[in-house]
Protein backbone atom coordinates (compact mmCIF):
# COMPACT_ATOMS: atom_id res chain seq x y z
CA UNK A 1 0.00 0.00 0.00
CA UNK A 2 1.22 3.49 -0.84
CA UNK A 3 0.79 6.67 1.23
CA UNK A 4 1.49 10.31 0.46
CA UNK A 5 3.54 12.12 3.12
CA UNK A 6 4.49 15.80 3.05
CA UNK A 7 8.08 16.68 3.94
CA UNK A 8 8.31 18.85 7.09
CA UNK A 9 11.36 20.59 5.65
CA UNK A 10 10.50 21.53 2.06
CA UNK A 11 6.79 20.66 1.79
CA UNK A 12 7.25 18.21 -1.10
CA UNK A 13 4.68 15.42 -1.26
CA UNK A 14 6.30 11.98 -1.30
CA UNK A 15 4.82 8.61 -2.16
CA UNK A 16 5.77 6.06 0.54
CA UNK A 17 5.60 2.28 0.23
CA UNK A 18 4.28 1.30 3.68
CA UNK A 19 5.83 -2.19 3.55
CA UNK A 20 9.30 -0.84 2.76
CA UNK A 21 8.90 1.88 5.43
CA UNK A 22 8.64 -0.80 8.11
CA UNK A 23 12.33 -1.56 7.67
CA UNK A 24 13.73 1.57 5.99
CA UNK A 25 13.29 5.20 7.10
CA UNK A 26 11.72 7.10 4.17
CA UNK A 27 13.48 10.25 2.92
CA UNK A 28 12.15 13.19 0.93
CA UNK A 29 12.84 12.84 -2.79
CA UNK A 30 13.45 16.59 -3.09
CA UNK A 31 15.64 17.53 -0.09
CA UNK A 32 16.60 14.20 1.52
CA UNK A 33 15.09 14.98 4.94
CA UNK A 34 13.78 12.00 6.89
CA UNK A 35 10.02 11.87 6.47
CA UNK A 36 7.48 11.65 9.27
CA UNK A 37 5.95 8.25 8.98
CA UNK A 38 3.53 6.96 11.57
CA UNK A 39 0.86 9.41 12.65
CA UNK A 40 1.20 11.32 9.37
CA UNK A 41 0.63 8.13 7.42
CA UNK A 42 -2.21 6.88 9.56
CA UNK A 43 -0.54 4.23 11.73
CA UNK A 44 -1.78 5.97 14.87
CA UNK A 45 1.60 6.25 16.60
CA UNK A 46 3.63 9.39 17.22
CA UNK A 47 7.41 9.27 17.37
CA UNK A 48 8.52 11.49 20.30
CA UNK A 49 11.95 11.81 18.66
CA UNK A 50 10.41 13.72 15.74
CA UNK A 51 8.65 17.10 15.76
CA UNK A 52 4.89 16.76 16.05
CA UNK A 53 3.07 18.30 13.07
CA UNK A 54 0.35 20.62 14.43
CA UNK A 55 -2.59 22.06 12.48
CA UNK A 56 -5.31 24.60 13.22
CA UNK A 57 -7.54 21.63 14.09
CA UNK A 58 -5.06 19.96 16.49
CA UNK A 59 -3.43 23.03 18.07
CA UNK A 60 -5.67 23.14 21.16
CA UNK A 61 -5.18 19.44 21.96
CA UNK A 62 -1.53 19.09 20.96
CA UNK A 63 -0.11 22.36 22.30
CA UNK A 64 -2.41 24.14 24.73
CA UNK A 65 -3.51 20.98 26.52
CA UNK A 66 -0.03 19.44 26.71
CA UNK A 67 0.49 18.96 30.46
CA UNK A 68 3.33 20.12 32.71
CA UNK A 69 6.12 20.42 30.14
CA UNK A 70 7.05 23.15 27.68
CA UNK A 71 6.09 22.95 24.01
CA UNK A 72 8.28 24.62 21.39
CA UNK A 73 6.13 25.37 18.34
CA UNK A 74 8.15 26.14 15.20
CA UNK A 75 6.02 28.33 12.91
CA UNK A 76 7.38 27.94 9.37
CA UNK A 77 6.54 27.78 5.66
CA UNK A 78 8.01 25.64 2.87
CA UNK A 79 9.19 28.64 0.82
CA UNK A 80 11.09 30.23 3.76
CA UNK A 81 14.89 29.86 3.48
CA UNK A 82 15.64 30.61 7.16
CA UNK A 83 12.91 28.10 8.15
CA UNK A 84 14.69 25.42 6.12
CA UNK A 85 17.98 26.44 7.75
CA UNK A 86 16.70 25.79 11.27
CA UNK A 87 14.71 22.65 10.37
CA UNK A 88 17.64 20.34 11.23
CA UNK A 89 17.98 22.08 14.61
CA UNK A 90 14.28 21.49 15.29
CA UNK A 91 14.74 17.82 14.34
CA UNK A 92 17.75 17.56 16.71
CA UNK A 93 15.85 19.16 19.58
CA UNK A 94 13.03 16.66 19.16
CA UNK A 95 15.48 13.76 19.08
CA UNK A 96 17.24 15.05 22.22
CA UNK A 97 14.11 16.00 24.21
CA UNK A 98 13.94 12.79 26.29
CA UNK A 99 10.45 13.78 27.43
CA UNK A 100 11.56 17.09 28.98
CA UNK A 101 9.61 19.06 26.38
CA UNK A 102 7.63 18.63 23.16
CA UNK A 103 8.85 19.95 19.80
CA UNK A 104 6.11 20.75 17.28
CA UNK A 105 5.87 22.37 13.83
CA UNK A 106 3.09 24.50 12.34
CA UNK A 107 3.04 25.32 8.62
CA UNK A 108 1.68 28.89 8.69
CA UNK A 109 0.60 28.78 5.03
CA UNK A 110 -1.66 25.79 5.69
CA UNK A 111 -2.79 26.89 9.18
CA UNK A 112 -3.59 30.62 9.11
CA UNK A 113 -5.90 30.59 12.15
CA UNK A 114 -3.18 29.81 14.71
CA UNK A 115 -0.72 32.08 12.88
CA UNK A 116 -3.21 34.96 13.12
CA UNK A 117 -4.13 34.16 16.74
CA UNK A 118 -0.50 34.58 17.82
CA UNK A 119 0.24 37.43 15.40
CA UNK A 120 2.96 35.60 13.47
CA UNK A 121 4.25 38.35 11.19
CA UNK A 122 7.61 36.89 10.23
CA UNK A 123 8.97 33.39 10.05
CA UNK A 124 10.60 31.47 11.43
CA UNK A 125 8.95 32.26 14.73
CA UNK A 126 9.18 29.80 17.60
CA UNK A 127 6.60 29.98 20.36
CA UNK A 128 7.14 28.34 23.74
CA UNK A 129 4.02 27.31 25.64
CA UNK A 130 3.70 25.87 29.13
CA UNK A 131 0.45 24.68 30.68
CA UNK A 132 -1.58 26.31 27.92
CA UNK A 133 0.06 29.74 28.10
CA UNK A 134 2.48 31.42 25.74
CA UNK A 135 5.63 32.03 27.82
CA UNK A 136 8.24 33.02 25.22
CA UNK A 137 8.61 34.01 21.56
CA UNK A 138 11.75 33.62 19.44
CA UNK A 139 11.80 35.41 16.09
CA UNK A 140 14.18 34.62 13.27
CA UNK A 141 16.75 31.91 12.63
CA UNK A 142 18.62 31.37 15.87
CA UNK A 143 21.54 29.10 16.71
CA UNK A 144 20.77 25.89 18.57
CA UNK A 145 22.37 27.01 21.90
CA UNK A 146 20.12 30.11 22.00
CA UNK A 147 16.99 28.03 21.39
CA UNK A 148 18.06 25.44 23.97
CA UNK A 149 18.70 28.16 26.57
CA UNK A 150 15.25 29.71 26.10
CA UNK A 151 13.59 26.29 26.22
CA UNK A 152 15.60 25.23 29.30
CA UNK A 153 14.42 28.36 31.12
CA UNK A 154 10.89 26.92 30.98
CA UNK A 155 11.65 23.34 32.14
Amino acid sequence: MMSIVACNNCGARNRIDEQAAKTLQPKCGRCGTLLPFGAAAGSGSVDPRRPLVVTDATFQRDVLEFPNRPVLLDCWAPWCGPCRMIAPIIEQLAAESNGKYLIAKLNTDENPRVAAQFKIQSIPTMLIFKNGSLVDRLIGAMPKPAIVARLAAQT
